[in-house]
């Protein structure tokens, strides 16, 4: 129970960043008209940034070893969690420059 227990915490901050992500993107393109364009870039970014922080938030916490009683259930490779979440900021960081450039 405990590691599917810290696999569905992994998949929360994933599924968060990945908001953040889509929020940031949609509120630099909504608000571009609506209000001031450095306004609309710094909340684009905070979210942006915010995503970054989650993708690396959840691989930390998702590496945290589990405590006994042994699970029956195999972990997550660490290899996959690095490279997943590691697309995840480098996109995350690509969405923040095409806001600041676009």
């Amino acid at each position: 129970r405990t590691i599917l227990a810290a696999e569905r915490t992994y998949a929360a901050w994933v599924r968060t960043g990945l908001a953040a992500l889509a929020a940031g993107v949609g509120a630099s393109a909504l608000l571009e008209d609506l209000v001031p364009a450095w306004l609309g870039i710094a909340t684009g970014s905070l979210l942006i940034l915010f995503s970054a922080f989650c993708f690396l938030a959840a691989v930390w916490r998702q590496m945290l070893k589990v405590a006994p009683p042994r699970p029956d259930t195999p972990r997550l490779p660490s290899a996959l969690l690095l490279f997943i979440n590691g697309f995840l900021t480098l996109v995350s960081l690509a969405a923040l420059v095409g806001i600041w450039l676009g």
